[in-house]
């Protein structure tokens, strides 16, 4: 069993790598886990060019949503992103909260830190920063955001309750969140699971959707909303190396699958989380 330490240097060490890749070898092998498929085309990313602030250099194909599209940012706001990466969503959300906002870029990998700095010193920006850390216990003080966005990122966290916890506790009150993510659905075929965790790395840390949502409410958020859902198609040739014909057809026709979802939630605005989550 694997520790969750080793576990984040693990995902920490292959988006280091995946910082010198380009965005085409990303897009091709959801969340640039490696480019098994002949089938190349957006497996999980949506496309950003019509979003005011997108930066093409910044954009590395590791999404799986458009948090910022559904995440209320108003100009002034002080925005966080999760997992900021080479900087995109931060770039977009730049462009909502103008000038005389703020936004924030977590990332714990050295390599995305650098490339993100690069591209926001190209830009001109000098209300983006971008700080180096793990999500599970930001370099943020307390009641800091307006806004926390992030983009298919919390899959990755071993310990997904400490990372809403962390969120909690950073929002100010009456602030909320938009998170791009992957989730499951219903039981995937072991053989699946276990290609899911080979070639798309982003999907081995994925859990249930119900339990990703009980962990929201859990922690003490409100208004708790499903933004937008999609399935996540694997392709055909993927699937024929690990699902006979008969199991092929059963899981393209059942209820089953990995999702990519949007969630908003909350922080009550007087500050309050429930009794004994660990939340405040």
């Amino acid at each position: 069993m694997q520790t969750e330490e080793l576990l984040k240097e693990l995902v920490r060490q292959k988006y280091s790598e995946i910082a010198l890749q380009d965005k085409a070898t990303n897009q091709s092998s959801c969340c640039g886990a490696g480019g098994c498929s002949t089938e190349i085309y957006n497996i999980m990313s949506d496309d950003y060019h019509d979003l005011t602030g997108y930066n093409p250099d910044a954009d590395l194909g590791l999404g799986c949503g458009l948090p910022t599209e559904f995440a209320k940012i108003k100009p002034g706001h002080t925005v966080v992103d999760l997992g900021s990466g080479a900087g995109n969503d931060c770039f977009v959300a730049r462009a909502e909260t103008g000038a005389e906002g703020k936004v924030i870029g977590i990332d714990f990998t050295s390599a995305m830190i650098e490339k993100a700095r690069h591209n926001a010193e190209k830009l001109g920006y000098n209300n983006v920063e971008f700080r180096e850390g793990d999500i599970e216990n930001m370099p943020l003080g307390a009641a800091t955001a307006d806004v926390i966005i992030s983009n298919c990122v919390l899959n990755l966290v071993p310990n997904k309750p400490n990372v809403f916890k962390e969120i909690f506790r950073v929002l100010k009150p009456g602030g909320h969140f938009s998170i791009s993510d992957v989730v499951l659905v219903g039981e995937l075929p072991d053989a699946l699971r276990k290609d899911a965790e080979m070639y798309a790395g982003c999907v081995a840390g994925a859990i249930q959707k119900d339990t990703y949502l009980e962990f929201i409410a859990g922690c003490g958020f409100v208004n708790l909303t499903l933004q937008k859902e999609k399935a996540i198609q694997i392709p055909d040739d993927i699937l024929i190396k690990y699902l006979n014909e008969q199991e092929l057809l059963h899981f393209k026709s059942g209820n089953s699958g990995i999702f990519s979802v949007t969630v908003y939630a909350e922080k009550p605005a007087k500050g309050n989380c429930s009794e004994n989550t660990g939340c405040c």
